[in-house]
């Protein structure tokens, strides 16, 4: 099967290395580890510290490039998606499946056969300007919920940190051929990828956590084990999951776990920084708006008040303001 790998980074990387050595045709589009990729391929170390080298990879900065392939993962951060949507065209073609890997409330939530009565709604923090939607038919999406832990540590290495599961989830809720063929590929090359008939819902269960040990993580830089042991931040971030439940409870998604039961699952992960914080200590922009904005964004189109998040995005904001104002002076003054 030809993917194409839509960023090497560190969950692109730690696909497209096994799906690699599992015998799939794979291709990375990335931009500063292409060179690293081509010289050398992806280095993978596993949770146990076994390292697989996949030379057969293939990288390019151009998806025109790249050409059509039947399947692409789009694995950059979700305000990386919109800069890059009209040049997707170059690799999908009639039967491409598009599989979105972001985290956060994705662009297509209200489409692909959502039945609610914000059915066609477009989120302008999942999709700034609409540039997606316009460039994207939904109709080759397929969803799914990225839950490994994994860490770029070099250009073209990975280091997994903990998990192998990728909730996969037709638009529609349907078991198609080509969902259930994703998912087997997926499962040859060592994940669990099952499907499910409510992507809705499995997005839902991963957000509620991102959307609070994220931006407290980045904003104390604490690991998602201080968090959860603090008795202040685990508060806050319970506060915060009640009330994303409860816009979720207004869209007709009911969470399967507690929300004590939520946060002990994210304490059993230890010592890992979030990937917000991770990219604030790198100073690359932060995933904000899909992860939080988004959840404030339905909170107001449901009537829904979200006091703890509105603040914890205000300081998050600032954060984020700071950081680019400071990385502006830098890039003056080494002018």
């Amino acid at each position: 099967m030809s993917i194409a790998i839509v960023g090497a980074g560190a969950i692109g990387g730690y696909l497209g290395v096994r799906l690699a050595e599992a015998g799939e045709d794979v291709t990375f589009i990335a931009r500063s580890n292409a060179d690293a990729i081509k010289s050398d391929g992806m280095r993978l170390i596993e949770e146990d510290g076994t390292e697989i080298h996949s030379k057969t990879v293939k990288a390019t900065r151009s998806m025109q490039e790249a050409g059509v392939h039947e399947v692409v993962l789009l694995t950059v951060k979700a305000h990386q998606v919109g800069p890059i949507a009209a040049d997707l065209k170059h690799l999908i073609g009639p039967d491409t499946v598009v599989v979105t890997m972001q985290n956060g409330i994705p662009w297509w939530y209200f489409m692909g056969g959502y039945g609610g009565e914000y059915a066609g709604t477009r989120l302008e923090s999942a999709d700034p300007g609409g540039l997606i939607a316009d460039h994207l038919d939904p109709k080759h999406v397929i969803g799914s919920v990225v839950y490994p832990a994994t860490v770029l540590t070099d250009p073209g290495t990975v280091k997994v940190i903990e998990g192998n599961r990728f909730g996969l989830g037709e638009l529609d809720g349907s078991k198609s051929e080509r969902v259930l063929a994703l998912s087997q590929r997926l499962a040859k090359a060592g994940f669990r990828a099952p499907v499910t008939s409510d992507i809705r819902a499995e997005i839902w269960l991963k957000l509620w956590g991102n959307l609070s040990f994220n931006p407290i993580s980045a904003l104390t830089h604490a690991t998602l084990e201080d968090i959860c042991r603090f008795p202040d931040t685990r508060a806050i971030a319970a506060e915060m999951m009640r009330e994303a439940e409860i816009i979720a409870n207004k869209l007709g998604v009911t969470f399967r776990l507690g929300i004590e039961k939520r946060i002990a699952g994210a304490e059993k992960v230890g010592p890992h920084k979030t990937s917000m914080l991770q990219d604030v200590e790198a100073g690359r922009p932060i995933e904000l708006e899909a992860l939080v904005g988004s959840v404030i964004e339905l909170g107001r189109l449901t009537g829904t008040p979200t006091p703890h998040i509105d603040t914890v995005f205000a300081l998050m904001r600032l954060l984020a303001q700071s950081l680019e104002r400071a990385k502006g002076r830098l890039a003056i003054q080494g002018a």
